[in-house]
């Protein structure tokens, strides 16, 4: 049986959770820019005449099709490479997969998991850049108050 793991992580810590999957074997991930919130419903930003409140933030959606006996190990090392240990550290969800199909070739089931060669992991492992200013700008620019 296979899973989907889904997981929201922040933008910044996408480097290191897709370091950390490669290192354990996993070589097929999709990742998107979403945009919600979770239990911290936003944050409240103060601007030079007012204050406002943003309620969905910029993160990153990871999804990775594994096999049911690695999903563990795919949690754990999402889960160490992802913590701040603040509040909107993200959220894992493991779904059921019933097949998989590999378009390409037709292969189906445990075939399309199996990778043979080399994970190309140039430039994955590298140290994440400062996505701080980026995302302060970011913020302000999209949410500006015009009075």
């Amino acid at each position: 049986m296979f899973k989907k793991v889904e997981a929201y992580v922040r933008l910044e810590k996408l480097t290191e959770v897709r370091a950390a999957l490669v290192e354990i074997g996993v070589p097929a991930i999709d990742t998107v820019e979403v945009q919600g919130h979770g239990r911290q419903t936003g944050i409240r930003l103060a601007g030079r005449h007012s204050s406002y409140t943003v309620d969905t933030l910029p993160r990153i959606r990871l999804v990775a099709v594994v096999d049911e006996e690695d999903v563990e190990r795919v949690v754990a090392a999402i889960r160490e490479a992802a913590a701040t240990g603040t509040q909107g550290d993200g959220a894992i969800y493991i779904c059921p997969m019933e097949n998989l199909v590999r378009i390409s070739t037709g292969e189906e089931g445990d075939e399309v998991l199996v990778y043979e060669g080399d994970i190309d992991i140039q430039g994955i492992i590298s140290p994440p850049p400062d996505l701080s200013d980026l995302f302060a700008f970011y913020l302000e620019r999209k949410y500006r108050i015009d009075e």
